[in-house]
């Protein structure tokens, strides 16, 4: 089948296809958790000592006896056998953005030939997958396969239906055989154990008795396009890059805003009812959904959550997405920029701190220059991100975000703090010396009687600030919608466990010089807005003001693109941060740079393969066959003494030797090889490949304008984006 038949087809289908019909949903309270193995299901099924050592670890990260490991695992084993599973996985997270499972069945054969189910505590605890495959940035040497996965209990367990059966999967940890993390758990459950400890001791400092386990809690909004499969799986740049790397803009696009919180497709409604009924049974809490601004493409937002758990969770959601988008005729497309010329997906991760006894720490309440333990921590986030910028932006560094970092659609790639009118205000006042009064929003009153009166916050949001302060949480923008929430979450909480023991150390000497702890709070933190003030800011992050301000008033970096940030990753001071505070060793660290270089290095490359095999295979012979169609009804017009207009067959024959030139230049760019180091090549791709790959595409593109519709063989963006 020609291309141009395979889209005519997927129309087709599109234009006659019903929406899959599901059944109605089922109320939450009967279907939440209900394939979950959560602290309700254990404290039903576990003995009562069993479930108390339990709690103390979910809650509190103590550890585990391994008795009480064999009767979890009994538990877990019955519990997930009374619900039809026959296998059990460990899943666990290593340095791809996806998840590795390996499936065990719950077997064992007797000296008579028969067999038993069987699950102990040992298999809960440990399991050994071939690790010689996964990414290891050098930490292990070719031969050095082995890898092991360790049960992580303060994440629950939980069942994965699917049409051939049911597996129990349980959230794990990945180490090699020498003990180095090669995964992004191990390093997001020692950030939160950093953060804790510095924390704990800032706290004390202040004069709270007792003080619980602090954690980091994340909610991360998850913004994606939908497609319709037929005319996704004509493009192999769809299938194989997740992006469209060819591609005309439609005469439609976002402009009206019309898409944005619009009415939300019937078929769309339906996907979004089934796959949230999922995600509840998993014990996912998704709270909203909606139209998001460009046209096909919308957002799933879940409550906040403990961050380890919130980011399991969201590897699972990014999974089930795709699964259940499959089911009912889409491609579910994660990619951050997958049309050029619309808006591309982000995944905002909202972060705060907190714990049982002192709440959120990052809450202000209604009197923020009161609340003093609030305004250390809230200065110990400005301080980290004016000192750990460079590694934030690391953290969210791809080849994919570089395509919407620093458009007018996403934060700049220039790290800045946003906190509203109030809160700024309050610390500046505080960098000259004191603590001022803040003032409320006041109330929000349209002049009708109808309308009832409501408190308005006391700021603004700004939509172009990457890290932006929204009421009790942070807001980090700047995450890309197909990475794991891990890596920001765990730069995050270590920058903030290095700020507060900085805090601790300047409070604890205030505190030697006053005993008045708003007099100490106030010494520490004006001492923090005069070295750190300058990454506040509350303007438009898009303009280029802001972009020679930041760089040449206020010494911020601008780092547009992943060859220029990962080398962050080396920096001496992020080195000495991950070392200091446990989270990763040097050579985690460094393991982590060479794995997300090479990762960048592969996706331009795929890509840069893409363009050339699809210019040369699709769009090349669809041209020149319009071409020779051109010619020869403008010839046999001659014929007749009939003089066609023969402009267009010059532009297509123009653009196809266009387009091939650029392609061989491309193709001598890509054996390019002997690169002295990899940043080198980073570089390579950044500044030299990619730009090769958008010339081939403009060429490309202005024939797609030029040559038939009925000819032309890729489905087009106004089909992909409109038709549903």
């Amino acid at each position: 089948m020609s291309g141009n038949q395979a889209r005519l087809m997927a129309i087709s289908d599109i234009v006659n296809r019903q929406p899959m019909s599901v059944e109605m949903p089922k109320p939450l309270s009967r279907i939440w958790a209900t394939d979950v193995f959560n602290m309700a299901t254990m404290e039903e099924v576990l003995s009562k000592n069993a479930f108390k050592a339990m709690k103390k670890t979910v809650q509190t990260g103590a550890a585990l006896a391994p008795a009480t490991a064999d009767v979890v695992a009994a538990a877990m084993k019955d519990w997930a056998l009374s619900k039809g599973v026959k296998f059990f996985s460990h899943i666990f997270y290593p340095m791809t953005n996806a998840t590795a499972e390996k499936h065990d069945g719950f077997i064992i054969t007797n000296s008579d030939g028969g067999a038993i189910t069987e699950f102990t505590g040992s298999l809960l605890i440990k399991g050994e997958p071939d690790g010689s495959s996964f990414p290891n940035g050098s930490l292990r040497m070719t031969n050095a396969a082995r890898g092991y996965t360790a049960w992580d209990p303060t994440s629950p367990a939980y069942i994965m239906h699917t049409d051939n059966g049911a597996t129990l999967m349980i959230p794990s940890v990945f180490m090699s055989w020498t003990g180095e993390a090669l995964d992004k758990k191990i390093p997001l459950l020692r950030s939160n154990a950093a953060m804790n400890k510095a924390g704990q001791k800032v706290l004390a400092l202040m004069g709270e008795a007792e003080i619980a386990t602090l954690n980091s809690s994340c909610g991360a909004e998850q913004e994606y396009f939908l497609v319709d499969a037929a005319l996704a799986s004509a493009r192999p740049d769809l299938m194989l890059a997740g992006r469209t790397l060819f591609g005309a803009p439609s005469a439609k696009g976002q402009e009206f805003d019309d898409h944005y919180f619009g009415a939300i497709p019937e078929r769309v409604q339906v996907f979004m009812q089934d796959f949230e009924d999922k995600l509840y049974r998993l014990g996912i809490p998704a709270k909203t959904h909606h139209n998001e601004v460009a046209p096909g493409q919308f957002e799933i937002a879940p409550y906040f959550e403990a961050a380890n758990v919130a980011s399991d969770h969201q590897q699972l959601l990014m999974t089930l997405m795709k699964l259940t988008a499959r089911q009912h005729g889409f491609m579910c497309l994660l990619h951050e920029k997958p049309f050029a010329g619309v808006n591309g997906s982000g995944k905002h991760v909202n972060w705060s701190v907190g714990n049982a006894t002192q709440g959120n720490l990052l809450d202000p309440g209604d009197t923020p220059d009161k609340n003093l333990n609030f305004l250390l921590f809230c200065g110990a986030v400005i301080r980290g991100v004016h000192v750990y910028g460079p590694l934030l932006r690391a953290a969210i560094a791809s080849a994919a975000n570089d395509h919407r970092l620093g458009a007018n659609e996403a934060p700049p790639a220039i790290l800045s703090v946003y906190l509203g009118d109030q809160l700024e205000k309050l610390f500046m006042d505080i960098k000259d010396g004191a603590i001022s009064e803040t003032v409320n929003g006041g109330l929000m009153d349209l002049g009708l009687d109808q309308i009832l009166k409501f408190e308005r916050d006391p700021g603004d949001r700004n939509r172009t600030s990457p890290f932006a302060f929204t009421g009790n949480r942070f807001e980090f923008r700047a995450v890309g919608s197909s990475q794991s929430v891990s890596g920001p979450l765990v730069a995050m909480n270590t920058m903030l466990a290095d700020s507060l023991t900085w805090i601790a150390t300047k409070l604890e000497a205030a505190l030697e010089t006053t005993s008045d702890k708003t007099e100490a709070v106030v010494i520490v933190l004006k001492e923090l807005m005069a070295l750190h003030s300058n990454v506040i800011f509350g303007g438009d992050g898009y303009s280029s003001e802001w972009h020679t301000m930041a760089v040449e008033e206020r010494g911020l970096k601008n780092i547009p693109t992943t060859a220029d940030a990962l080398p962050a990753f080396l920096d001496q001071t992020v080195i000495d941060l991950f070392d200091s505070t446990g989270v990763l060793t040097p050579v985690e660290l460094k393991s982590r740079y060479e794995v997300y270089a090479e990762q960048y290095v592969l996706s331009i490359e795929v890509e840069s393969k893409l363009v050339v095999n699809m210019a040369k295979t699709m769009i090349f012979p669809a041209a020149v066959s319009y071409l020779s169609d051109l010619t020869d009804a403008i010839g046999g017009a001659a014929e007749l003494s009939i003089t066609l207009d023969s402009s267009v067959a010059t532009a297509v024959g123009e653009n196809i030797n266009g387009m091939m030139a650029a392609v061989a230049k491309l193709e001598t760019a890509m054996a390019t090889h002997d690169f002295a180091s990899t940043e080198e090549h980073m570089k390579f791709c950044a500044d030299t490949v990619c730009g090769l790959m958008l010339e081939v595409r403009g060429f490309a593109d202005t024939l797609e304008t030029l040559v038939a519709d009925d000819v032309w063989p890729l489905p087009k963006y106004s089909e992909m984006l409109f038709m549903r």
